[in-house]
């Protein structure tokens, strides 16, 4: 169902960013519009994890320097069917962690120092778990196409009311009635509509992740309990680096980000209590 979700949304994503283009130039600016979202996935494509890890000061540990947290990965990429991801440490206070790469031969993880202080090693094994199930979904791919194609839609529409302006493209033909309005109207829509289901599919993709990262640790109890602490210890103690840079929270496992009580529409993670309330439920089936 998640997939199905995920799918639907994506091929709403697509659909919009050909719509915008449509409205702004007709079939030239279709293809101008597939055009910049290919040219902006194929960068996405290879050099986002190397941003994201650099973006956080990221530091890559060998099972010498963080043996547990090594450790703990190796046993449950080998249980996977995974190659060993490489691993990283970031020095920061607030718990968290995130899975980047383009595919499952060129993945990474990364958590912070505070999450290493916080977790228990049961704890810790359900937070990489959930992590390693985004690399085995592909789910850094998906998202990354995600967000590149709601980035590429916000630069069109930038653009596009920039050209207006200045009386270019078809929304300055005076023949086109009320075209013009329509396409200044689509412009300013387009992003918002485009920003809700790019985060739509990042909370599609945590509740798959979830499920996929308590059956390979085997306790869901154990994600349960780290997301309740994750949660509680980002409120106090905001990633400050992720609030630098705001594109990156929604690969974390918790939202990164201070005001996290907002609208589930316009938050890139599902509620906490769901996601508790859902691995109980499923930690209740397991053991009747």
């Amino acid at each position: 169902m998640n997939w199905l979700k995920t799918t639907v949304l994506l091929a709403g994503l697509t659909g919009l960013l050909l719509a915008l283009g449509a409205a702004f130039g007709g079939e030239t600016g279709m293809v101008l519009a597939l055009g910049l979202a290919v040219v902006m996935n194929f960068g996405a494509y290879w050099y986002s994890d190397k941003l994201v890890l650099k973006m956080h000061h990221a530091r890559e540990v060998s099972r010498q320097q963080a043996p547990e947290l090594y450790e703990t990965v190796e046993f449950l990429a080998r249980r996977a069917g995974l190659p060993m991801p490489r691993v990283y440490i970031i020095q920061d206070d607030s718990p968290n962690a995130f899975a980047t790469g383009r595919n499952p031969q060129h993945a990474a993880v990364a958590a912070t120092t505070g999450l290493m202080r916080t977790l228990s090693r049961d704890e810790l094994a359900g937070v990489m778990a959930h992590e390693l199930s985004h690399v085995y979904h592909r789910d850094i791919l998906i998202s990354t196409v995600a967000a590149t194609i709601a980035g590429a839609i916000a630069m069109l529409a930038n653009m596009a009311q920039w050209a207006l302006i200045f009386g270019f493209g078809r929304g300055g033909d005076s023949e086109e009635g009320g075209g013009g309005i329509g396409a200044l109207v689509m412009m300013i829509l387009a992003p918002v509509a485009a920003g809700l289901i790019q985060m739509a599919v990042s909370r599609s993709r945590e509740y798959a992740a979830d499920k996929r990262g308590a059956e390979l640790c085997g306790n869901p109890l154990w994600l349960a309990n780290a997301l309740r602490k994750l949660e509680a210890a980002a409120q106090r103690v905001p990633m400050q680096r992720a609030e630098s840079h705001p594109a990156s929270a929604h690969l974390f496992i918790v939202n990164p980000l201070r005001g996290r009580d907002v609208a589930k529409l316009f938050s890139t993670h599902p509620p906490i209590d769901d996601r508790v309330q859902r691995l109980e439920q499923m930690a209740g089936r397991l053991a009747a």
